[in-house]
């Protein structure tokens, strides 16, 4: 019986330890904060102090929080950003990469990350080079993440190469996240506006008929269009619907497997009226953005080249990248070959071109990267300034022409009695 009791404990799992928020400043001042299981803030403080770190704040998380943070299995490339400055400031505050790792891992919110930064840890304790832990991981740690810490374990400079990819990193996600923000606004208002229209078409407009066969009279042009109107959507709404999911599934799965579609979606969206130029500048600023950090972490510029390709976001310039990078490894410099691409600006070629002269290449890409997203942000403001009057003048049209087609009989029938 005790056998058997002592079995049955066995098999029980370990009570997780609580989450708790801390803040606090580092061995150099430098204000820090994070997430770590705990067995209570007094343990958690006393972990912090081991550390070199002096807490000035320690919560414990709320159960919403935990379902909030927890429940999203799914890891994105904020979160990579994320676990890379947290790594980045743990080795700057003399922690060791082992129990870094630990740290970061246990404490990071996000349950995929926690399982994720586990596996990485297990393999260095093992004895392996985080570069090469991290490049069994290839979905979350491209070629460019690789290659950067790679450097910087060969260098004894993985905090400043780490920090430097935090950077990049953050710097990337935001132009991505504004892009997204300005694209999702007017699609989503159009997106409503097309879902109320279909309903009135096909809930509201019958209603009206009805009324307008007692009239006993001709109906005006433009209501007799939106009752035919009207008419078809309720007949074939369910093959409509159908037909626009099954374009929106096709036209993803063709992007994501067929390069060709893909590349042609690539160089049409560049192409797009006020949306185009937002894209190319935002591909000019990865561009330099991403070889300067290569450059900076004493990668040799050919080898650079060739993550900077998959790192631009758009075919168009991915090729153009590839060709300079052969230019350049022919001996040609590089900002004669990016002028021979005919698709840099002149302004970023000058930029290039002083770099090379001056030994100062990483800087003066830097410099382009910062000007190329500060375009990028301004032309978002300016898109979303324009699309707001369009937007409104669409609803207005839309939904104003169905109130007013609805109305006209009536209108007509009073002004005739």
């Amino acid at each position: 019986m005790a056998v058997a009791t002592a079995k049955k404990a066995s098999r029980k799992k370990p009570r997780q330890q609580p989450v708790f928020n801390w803040e606090g400043t580092d061995k150099r001042g430098a204000k820090v904060k994070g997430s770590m299981h705990s067995e209570n803030a007094l343990a958690l403080k006393a972990e912090l102090r081991r550390q070199g770190i002096i807490p000035s704040k320690v919560r414990k998380r709320s159960a919403l929080e935990d379902l909030l943070s927890g429940g999203n299995k799914k890891i994105k490339p904020a979160d990579i950003a994320y676990f890379s400055r947290q790594l980045a400031t743990m080795l700057q505050s003399g922690v060791p990469l082992v129990q870094a790792l630990d740290i970061v891992g246990k404490g990071d919110e996000h349950a995929g990350m926690r399982q994720l930064v586990a596996e990485i840890k297990n393999d260095v304790e093992s004895g392996t080079a985080l570069h090469t832990a991290l490049q069994k991981h290839p979905r979350y740690f491209d070629d460019l993440f690789v290659s950067l810490v790679a450097a910087g374990e060969s260098a004894g400079v993985l905090d400043t190469l780490l920090d430097k990819i935090a950077t990049y990193k953050e710097k990337t996600e935001s132009i991505k996240g504004k892009i997204k923000k300005a694209l999702f606004y007017p699609t989503a208002v159009i997106v409503v506006a097309i879902v109320v229209t279909a309903i009135l078409l096909i809930w509201v407009v019958p209603q009206f008929e009805s009324l307008f066969r007692g009239f006993g009279a001709d109906l005006p042009l433009f209501t007799q269009m939106v009752i035919n109107l009207s008419d078809f959507m309720q007949s074939y709404w369910f093959i409509m619907l159908a037909a626009a999911i099954g374009l929106g599934w096709g036209f993803s799965t063709a992007k994501r497997r067929s390069k060709a579609f893909s590349r042609s979606v690539d160089r049409f969206s560049l192409k797009i009226p006020a949306i185009g130029n937002i894209l190319y500048k935002a591909s000019v600023a990865r561009f330099a953005r991403t070889l300067a950090t290569m450059f900076a972490a004493g990668v040799p510029l050919v080898e650079g080249l060739r993550s900077v390709a998959s790192a631009t976001g758009n075919y168009v310039f991915e090729s153009a990248v590839l060709q300079i990078r052969e230019q350049v490894a022919a001996g040609q410099q590089l900002q004669i070959s990016m002028r021979l691409s005919n698709l840099f600006p002149n302004m970023a070629i000058q930029m290039v071109a002083i770099g090379e002269e001056s030994g100062s290449l990483d800087s003066m890409l830097a410099k382009v990267a910062d000007y190329y997203e500060e375009e990028v942000d301004n032309a978002i403001d300016s898109l979303s300034s324009l699309l707001e009057p369009m937007i409104m003048a669409i609803l207005g049209i839309l939904v104003g022409g169905l109130v007013i087609a609805m109305y006209l009989p009536i209108f007509q029938m009073g002004a005739a009695i």
